[in-house]
């Protein structure tokens, strides 16, 4: 008798999708668990008001009382997480099933109500696991986004209020690739970098933003006999279209725009199919003049863009400064 093979494999994914769900409802069930237990500690906190070393002297009651019983994770530091909890996010309605302990406990130590919308929402867009999430938030996504895009679309993505629709929207300039381990003095060449981008390739697409996929590296096209090769292709699913990023670890100039133009039409012309949008360009370059950037492009062109890339983060002062500037900027308006 002919059996259809397909069905183990079938079986075999729904065993496995089973096994995933049990094991994300019952963290949530554990999450739940918590915001409870840090209400009922809030409440009976707020009778002791009046006492205002009562929270302390509460968390630390009842850390004695069940640790020995339940374990470490009833620890003092746990309770007094427990209420953090509650008192972040004080209606059960705004809790996401997807998110685990683990990212809610990273989630409630941001200090404005912004950045953890923001969080929240990248979270359950992108399927983070803690550690891509953890890598977000210690290198500054909302902050640097903030730098690149203005406050209120920032926001309206994060909320899911608007979907991306332009590139310009997803491609964030500069870039930090702070995750790459090569330092600014240090001398390497293009090569270096394009390796060190494709060792890191899945922090890197965290870096680049929402939707993209690996495609290929120096990818070989022909041109009437000419051979070339093009640094790295991505596909955005977002965008719906592909993606081609050149290095260049000098000043960009105006020659090496023409060369990303050229790859841009050769993929528009031979590669791209019908239903899918024209493709992008992004020059990831050391430095760049954006006067030269302006006049070697067309007006109102939203194909090609150039990026700089910094191998570490700003300074915290430095940060916060230019953020201080957006921010009083958007205020103006």
């Amino acid at each position: 008798m002919l059996v259809n093979k397909s069905i183990i494999s079938d079986i075999k994914n729904i065993i496995a999708h089973s096994k995933d769900n049990a094991i994300r409802a019952v963290d949530h069930q554990r999450t739940l668990m918590y915001w409870h237990i840090g209400k009922r500690i809030f409440e009976e906190e707020q009778q002791g008001k009046e006492r205002a070393d009562y929270g302390k002297f509460l968390t630390k009651y009842i850390s004695e009382e069940l640790e020995p019983e339940y374990g470490s994770g009833f620890s003092k530091r746990q309770i007094e997480l427990f209420r953090q909890f509650y008192r972040t996010f004080p209606n059960t309605n705004t809790l996401y099933s997807q998110l685990s302990w683990s990212q809610y406990k990273i989630i409630i130590r941001l200090e404005s109500q912004d950045k953890i919308d923001f969080y929240i929402a990248e979270t359950v867009k992108n399927n983070w696991t803690v550690r891509q999430l953890e890598r977000q938030v210690y290198s500054s996504l909302y902050e640097r986004l903030l730098l690149s895009n203005d406050k209120e679309s920032v926001l309206a993505v994060a909320k899911n209020e608007k979907q991306p629709s332009d590139a310009k929207e997803i491609i964030k300039d500069p870039m930090f690739l702070e995750f790459l381990g090569l330092k600014r003095e240090a001398s390497y060449y293009e090569r270096d970098l394009e390796s060190s981008i494709i060792t890191h390739l899945q922090d890197f697409l965290l870096e680049l933003g929402n939707g993209f996929s690996f495609v290929a590296r120096q990818k070989r096209i022909h041109i009437e006999g000419d051979e070339f090769f093009v640094d790295l292709v991505f596909y955005n699913r977002i965008l719906q279209c592909f993606v081609i990023i050149e290095i260049k670890t000098t000043k960009l100039t105006h020659q090496d725009i023409g060369q990303l133009q050229m790859y841009v039409n050769y993929y528009d012309r031979i590669e791209k199919l019908v239903h899918e949008n024209p493709t992008i360009g992004i020059l990831l370059c050391a430095n760049k003049n954006d006067a030269v950037v302006k006049f070697t492009l067309p007006e109102n062109q939203k194909q090609i863009f150039a990026s700089q890339y910094e191998l570490y983060l700003p300074t915290e002062k430095q940060l916060l400064d230019e953020v201080n500037k957006e921010l009083e900027s958007f205020d103006e308006n």
